[in-house]
């Protein structure tokens, strides 16, 4: 074994209490530095914490404390004893890490850990645990959370010998802490002291010693082991390899007979993901793994290690066994007989191709039996569809069907039947004199609103359903549900917050704060903003406010639990909250974020105990966030809306942001008017995007569509435009039969051409146009400049005639006249007939060409982008007004309390 190659710090560990015994700390390879900052134990508590909730069942939150890995590929540590002297099972796991921070991420359990230290660099000699660990848990490439079957979790405690928990997370690339701020991934652990019938445990599968030569296209790693122990059942798989690896399978062979437990791509999120149904290993099976890799790219041999530019071939077995007599760890290091592989189902050869859109698709893990391969195409949100660059949001047309009769708008929410529900102000509005500089409500004599203030819409067609709230509110704020549908919600001028029945019933469940009375303590508000709801805890966040800078956590039944402010990477550079405005609860983080609308940007914290992660702050944003909203799709989603104020420094719109990178993906805003004063935005479960506007007091609903790659996004020019109209004009033929009274008429409908584009474009290309109209007619310039020569030439000859010839003569002379006359009118008329036709081309009466219609005729073209470039109306003509409305909420926030 002194000759197997260095290994990642996980795998070796793992080895240390193999079935083998073999202990190989020795071979530790040389740890990669990390400073020690010297953190204060007491401004940079534990993250890990118990969280009690009934007698059984506890929460167990476990995070690095604030940490910032100075060297890529560095491996840390942090340890916390098992909550209780008992034995203890874990039912759950949720991680809050991101891709873009963390490599992966381990949960060990140990009689003892490796160091007492808040944490500590375990890529060395320390390691994880004193003698024997076993895993527990395994995370990368944001994963989603693990949630055991019924009756099944992991044993800790006193029986178990295992004592403590050790977080090691692995730090690939460091680039992510370029800003120097301090990381505080981990993993939270539901667990209960009710004992289980049945105990989960890790059978881990892994290579040791594969090589894989640079530019082969194929190398297998084999792994196989003979099973002796009692009968274990398999209930999830969880496959890891770095960036060669390309797909990994694990079997279960009996009799010659290959049945697969589970086979996936390790590109994909490396979550646990359901086991083949049914497939249960006894004594004297034999259970085998397979890792494919691909050389191609690479210039040097690959071997399996701990950096991100080595390899590793994990496959795990996440089983039940009867508590009984069950193990709680197992491995297999023994290389495969090529025998024994000889016979290995051709589709463990057979890669997985990763498509965009199945980053993001296998992200749930059932605990129904499913074809994970299924999951894969069901599974996806349209929400995830922002994530290609093809799709754009834009406004739904003609929603809602029929008018919604509102207030200024100031919440949405939807509820647990996806319905859209809708907060709005009815009568009232927020005015300058609504309240004095105390922030106290001056307009108590309006008395409460009297219309429903709680809209519950249909998503589709925006038809009311349901309707509540009455004489309840008095300035409605922000609005949440929770996981039993009641509503949370914020009455700035009541300075409570309130949760109400969604039955229709119009009178609080529970109520914080008292009403009409500011305040700055933990049983008073100032103007609170918004709620959020953990759904798995029942914790409620409120955000206050105007006049207060904080976050307040409750319980479910209005317990305060505790608060915080605004956070920072530099405690130096704190800069206090102005106005947090809107909240979003990450459930898939466990993370709160909040929308702090003066300073124009989002913050994220840990919902545990509000420890400050993450800032996204962007030029984009013009300097405010009004709202914003969270999805969980393609590894975390953010929308958010920007807003009007009495200063505007921006454009207001919608903007869609991946939380792991901070970019933007997309903006949106109406198409036919601008936002004026949008103050809240949901998502719904089919990915569509519904915005509140405040001053407009209109909602507005936004959907991804797709837009064919030879459109531009932003339009085109006018000069290609001119291009096409040319194009239908010359396609145009001129009506000869079309009589004169006809084409008067047509003449009066569509005015000449040159009148009406002198409205819509620049003066030169008015100019232009009206000598184009003149070539265009030259039979009729012609005539009309050659009558006058005409006539006099005429005018002896006549004169001699009638002196010479009966009058006779004269009068058929004139009618001739008469007669070339009209022929000429005939020929004027020609440029109004082609004119009378190009409108009806056009699709508009006043004859413009509107793009919009003309590519959306057209088999995948998209209208975006072309809708307001019709030659019809100019800047000057369209109500371009954005001014505020005086009725705005201010912002400037009152001063604060002295209290």
């Amino acid at each position: 074994m002194m000759g197997v190659p260095v290994l990642c710090v996980a795998v070796l560990c793992l080895m240390c209490h193999s079935s083998h015994g073999l202990d190989l700390k020795p071979l530790l390879y040389a740890s990669q530095r990390f400073q020690d900052h010297g953190l204060n134990p007491g401004e940079l508590a534990s993250r890990s914490r118990k969280v009690l909730t009934n007698p059984h069942n506890f929460s167990v939150d476990i995070h690095m404390p604030g940490v910032t890995p100075t060297s890529s590929d560095t491996y840390l540590c942090m340890s916390y004893p098992v909550p209780t002297s008992h034995d203890a099972y874990i039912v759950d796991f949720i991680p809050h890490a991101s891709m873009s921070t963390v490599h992966h991420m381990l949960l060990f359990g140990c009689q003892t850990p490796a160091s007492t230290r808040s944490y500590w660099d375990c890529g060395g000699a320390w390691g994880t645990c004193k003698g024997a660990s076993s895993i527990m848990y395994a995370w990368a490439r944001d994963a989603p959370p693990t949630k055991l079957p019924k009756d099944v979790g992991f044993k800790v405690g006193k029986k178990s010998k295992i004592y403590h928990f050790v977080l090691q997370i692995h730090y690939g690339d460091i680039s992510a802490f370029k800003d120097h701020h301090r990381d505080t991934s981990g993993m939270s652990l539901r667990m209960t002291t009710k004992p289980q019938p049945f105990t989960a445990g890790i059978y881990l599968l892994m290579s040791v010693d594969t090589v894989i030569p640079p530019g082969k296209t194929v190398t297998n790693a084999d792994i196989a082991c003979d099973y002796a122990s009692s009968p274990m059942y398999p209930f999830a798989f969880r496959t890891h390899t770095h960036r060669l690896g390309k797909v990994v399978s694990g079997y279960r062979v009996r009799d010659g007979k290959w049945s697969l437990i589970g086979r996936q791509s390790p590109q994909l999120p490396q979550a646990f993901y359901p086991a083949t149904k049914d497939v249960v290993v006894e004594s004297g099976d034999t259970l085998a793994a397979r890792c494919v890799f691909t050389g191609e790219g690479r210039t040097s041999e690959t071997r399996i290690g701990g950096t991100s530019d080595d390899e590793m071939c994990n496959f795990y077995i996440m089983y039940y066994m009867d508590s009984k007599h069950a193990a709680s760890f197992m491995t297999c290091m023994d290389d495969g007989s090529p025998e024994l592989f000889q016979h290995i189902p051709a589709e463990a050869n057979v890669p997985i191709a990763i498509s965009p859109g199945q980053m993001s698709s296998m992200m749930h893990m059932g605990h129904a039996h499913t074809d994970p391969q299924k999951e894969e195409v069901v599974d996806t949100s349209k929400a995830e569809q922002v994530l290609d660059q093809d799709f754009h949001f834009e406004q739904v047309a003609g929603w809602p069907q029929s008018r919604l009769d509102l207030g200024q708008v100031s919440g949405l929410a939807l509820d647990s039947d996806s319905n859209l529900v809708i907060f709005h102000r009815g009568d009232h509005r927020w005015e300058m004199t609504s309240f004095n500089m105390e922030a106290q409500y001056l307009q108590r004599a309006l008395g409460p609103i009297q219309q429903s203030a709680i809209l519950v819409v249909d998503p589709a067609t925006g038809r009311i359903l349901k309707a509540s709230g009455r004489d309840m509110f008095y300035l409605p704020h922000g609005i949440t549900t929770d996981q039993d549908n009641n509503y949370w919600v914020t009455d700035v001028a009541l300075h409570q917050v309130l949760k109400v029945s969604s039955d229709g019933g119009d009178a609080a469940l529970l109520t914080l704060g008292e009403a009409f009375v500011p305040g700055s303590d933990s049983a008073h508000f100032c103007q609170p903003t918004d709620v959020a709801v953990d759904p798995a805890s029942g914790n409620v966040f409120v955000s206050d406010g105007y006049c207060n800078s904080r976050i307040l956590k409750f319980t479910s039944d209005g317990r305060y639990l505790t608060q915080w402010g605004a956070g920072s990477s530099d405690r130096r550079r704190r800069l206090p909250f102005q106005i947090p405005h809107s909240l979003a609860f990450l459930p898939d983080k466990e993370e709160v974020c909040v929308a702090d609308r003066e300073n124009g940007r989002i913050q994220c914290f840990l919902a545990g105990n509000g420890e400050f992660v993450k800032e996204i702050k962007r030029e984009e944003f013009g300097g405010q966030v009004f709202a914003i909203t969270y999805s969980p799709a393609g590894g975390g989603l953010i929308f958010a809306v920007n807003g009007g104020s009495l200063f505007p420094s921006g454009p207001v719109k919608g903007f869609v942001i991946d939380y792991s990178t901070k970019e933007i993906l997309d903006t949106f805003s109406p198409d036919e008017e601008n936002f004026q004063m949008p103050h809240d935005i949901v998502e719904a479960k089919d990915g569509s995007v519904f915005v509140g506007d405040a001053d407009s007091q209109t909602v507005f609903k936004f959907t991804p569509e797709k837009l064919h790659r030879s459109v531009k996004k932003a339009g085109i020019e006018v000069q290609e435009l001119e291009e096409v109209e040319t194009f239908v004009q010359t396609r145009v033929k001129p009506d000869h039969n079309k009589s004169a009274t006809v084409q008067q008429k047509q003449t009066d409908a569509h005015p000449p051409r040159a009148q009406l584009q002198t409205q819509s474009r620049p003066a030169a290309a008015a100019a232009a146009e009206q000598q184009q109209l003149k070539q265009k007619s030259p039979s009729s310039s012609s005539s009309s400049s050659s009558s006058p020569s005409r006539g006099q030439g005429l005018l002896p000859a006549v004169i001699t005639t009638l002196l010479l010839v009966p009058l006779l003569l004269v009068v058929s002379i004139g009618l001739f006249i008469c007669w070339r006359r009209n022929s000429r009118c005939e020929v004027k008329s020609e440029p109004s007939s082609v004119e009378g036709i190009l409108g009806k081309i056009r699709g508009k009466a006043v004859g413009s060409l509107n793009l919009g219609n003309f590519f959306a005729s057209h088999k995948g073209y998209s209208r975006q982008g072309f809708d307001q470039l019709s030659t019809e109306g100019s800047d000057q003509e369209r109500n371009e007004d954005s001014s505020d409305s005086e009725n705005e909420e201010y912002s400037a926030p009152p001063p604060q309390r002295s209290s």
